[in-house]
């Protein structure tokens, strides 16, 4: 029988902290992932979009931000990254002697896919003053032209620090970059990518589930389209989602993000009640590429320790830089 209290961890830090989960709860799957664990030397680091099975067998539960963090400062031998693929990478970029693993090589994101690094280049050839800022959702080549990483919980903190003199480029999400743009008043040439999840929430949407709860405080992600963003009581990245509705006296809340984050909030707030922001035309609010890892596959990653991550040592080198400017930045009073 495995002592669950030795492999759980302690502490919290930026990102969410899984508590210990009793023994009747852990299923024969989730044992053979903790026992992996333990003999690998293993960290779990699961993305608040990931399914609730995922979120109760991690080490860290968080969004881009404190996973990077996490990432960066754990002493483990084996990183198994249960998000998409770019985060996995990212990992990969602050471990590059550490094993990183993918639970599904294939699970990607629209919003990387929108920014490919050839293009990225062409364009910024075409002004050398360009000072490129990329959201955390983009490949390691395109983080490799950038000169600064950010993610939604520190976007408005680094564009703020950005050279005055530099004129600033933004990819690949252009609602969260005009997100930004509104709250620092800094100008920015933004790239034309959308979260595919994201955009399906409308102003007529949200205003028909707003009539319908009226007491409830719409909680949307500044990756939404300004028409969503302006009918919110709150807009902030994921992380901040939490610590908003543990702090307001409202018992219920609309969520308009990636509905793995309800389990997340539910379980930070046990006695609120959180609704899942409708769209218009269909069940769009999971992501695809998200719902790809498993619990299976996180077992299965672990027991062949495939698939791995791997970049070129140049990519390794040239994307550090701008990830570690953003960690500097960031960790600023």
């Amino acid at each position: 029988m495995i002592d669950i209290t030795e492999i759980t961890p302690r502490g919290r830090g930026e990102s969410w902290v899984r508590p210990g989960i009793p023994p009747e709860r852990l299923n024969a799957l989730s044992i053979e992932i903790l026992a992996l664990k333990k003999k690998l030397n293993a960290i779990i680091l699961a993305h608040n979009y990931q399914v609730g099975e995922i979120q109760d067998v991690a080490d860290f539960v968080g969004d881009s931000l404190g996973l990077a963090q996490q990432a960066a400062k754990t002493q483990a031998e084996v990183i198994v990254f249960c998000g998409v693929h770019f985060m996995a990478e990212t990992a990969k970029i602050l471990n590059p002697n550490k094993v990183v693993l993918l639970p599904d090589k294939d699970a990607g994101c629209s919003l990387e896919e929108s920014c490919p690094a050839a293009k990225l280049a062409e364009l910024q050839a075409t002004n050398p003053n360009f000072w490129t800022i990329a959201y955390i959702n983009c490949s390691a080549d395109v983080k490799a032209l950038s000169d600064v990483i950010v993610t939604s919980g520190n976007a408005v903190k680094i564009v703020n620090a950005a050279p005055v003199e530099r004129n600033l480029l933004f990819v690949p999400d252009e609602n969260l970059g005009s997100w930004v743009m509104e709250q620092t008043g800094r100008p920015m040439h933004l790239w034309r990518g959308d979260c595919y999840v994201h955009v399906e929430w409308t102003h007529k949407a949200i205003s028909k589930i707003r009539h319908e709860y009226p007491d409830a405080p719409i909680v949307a992600h500044p990756e939404c389209t300004k028409a969503v963003r302006m009918l919110a009581d709150e807009v902030c990245s994921t992380e901040k989602m939490v610590s908003y509705c543990q702090r307001s006296p409202a018992m219920q809340f609309v969520i308009a993000t990636e509905a793995g984050m309800l389990h997340r909030l539910q379980k930070e707030c046990p006695t609120k009640t959180f609704i899942p922001a409708p769209t218009e035309n269909c069940r769009c609010n999971e992501c695809r590429f998200m719902k790809m890892n498993t619990l299976e596959k996180v077992r299965d990653c672990m027991e062949r320790l495939s698939p791995q991550i791997n970049l070129s040592p140049i990519i390794l080198e040239k994307a550090r830089l701008p990830i570690m400017r953003m960690l500097e930045i960031s960790s600023r009073a």
